[in-house]
């Protein structure tokens, strides 16, 4: 006689956290921050078309990291529920926190009856309309299902602890565009922490890793601005970040000119 398989409840959603989080921290970064004019989302993302920031309604954004084809599902589900829910009842009664606790009851459901969780982390963001000074409000929805809120700055997939300790020691409230956006790139290219840096008797120290620069081709930046009047949500162009950046293009002239340099020398 064969015994039906039996693990404990506890070592069940052990395993699906851990399968959840790997899944999540395989992901590119994706930063949320709020900043003086609504809320700026910067994504590593060279793709053009696979999204990880989109439009949920008038003044509420959406980020996700983790498997696209679970969170597109999400985003899709909220797209339509915030929409017959404006259709039904009135556009003022759509909000983020409305949504985001959708997202979370969706999520904890599916984390607790299917055998498989979401490897998804998402982000539901929303700013106030022009001449009301509400604070934008950023909340957070982990693959349990559990929820939080913030007003300064998220970061989602990837090494999140280095990026979230580059945004805490240089972040203010009222930051500008430019500022804001180069902000999260710079925290989106400080380098994760090396395995090794933490053991001092190890014999073989890991070198500390070199901060990437990122392009503007990969970045997928967009913002919610506070002071449109209808739909907060733009999107920018890879062109319009690279004006954003001029640090970064700064630093590769100054790299091609010492380039040019080195090759007349010799």
């Amino acid at each position: 006689m064969t015994f039906p398989y039996y693990a404990s409840a506890e070592q069940i959603m052990r395993d699906r956290s851990e399968l959840a989080r790997k899944g999540i921290a395989r992901g590119r970064s994706v930063v949320a921050l709020t900043y003086a004019d609504g809320v700026l989302f910067v994504a590593e993302n060279p793709s053009n078309t696979l999204r990880k920031v989109s439009e949920i309604y008038d003044r509420i954004g959406f980020a996700a990291v983790g498997k696209y084809n679970e969170f597109e599902s999400l985003r899709k589900a909220g797209i339509q529920l915030a929409d017959m829910r404006g259709y039904s009842y009135d556009r003022a009664d759509v909000s983020g926190l409305s949504l985001a606790n959708a997202y979370a009851n969706s999520l904890g459901a599916v984390f607790t009856e299917q055998p498989k969780p979401y490897e998804v982390e998402l982000c539901v963001a929303e700013v106030s309309k022009p001449g009301k000074p509400k604070p934008s409000q950023l909340y957070r929805i982990s693959y349990d299902g559990s929820i939080s809120d913030e007003t300064r700055f998220l970061v989602m997939g990837g090494a999140t602890e280095s990026i979230a300790a580059a945004l805490r020691e240089n972040y203010a409230p009222d930051l500008d565009l430019e500022a804001a956006v180069r902000l999260a790139v710079t925290a989106l290219q400080t380098p994760p922490e090396a395995a090794g840096n933490g053991s001092s008797t190890s014999a073989t120290a890991q070198p500390t890793p070199e901060p990437r620069v990122l392009q503007a081709g990969d970045l997928e930046v967009a913002i919610l601005d506070h002071n449109r009047p209808r739909r907060a949500f733009r999107r920018f162009s890879a062109v319009t970040v690279e004006g954003l950046l001029p640090t970064v293009a700064a630093a590769e002239s100054v790299d091609d000119a010492s380039a040019d340099t080195d090759g007349s020398e010799s």
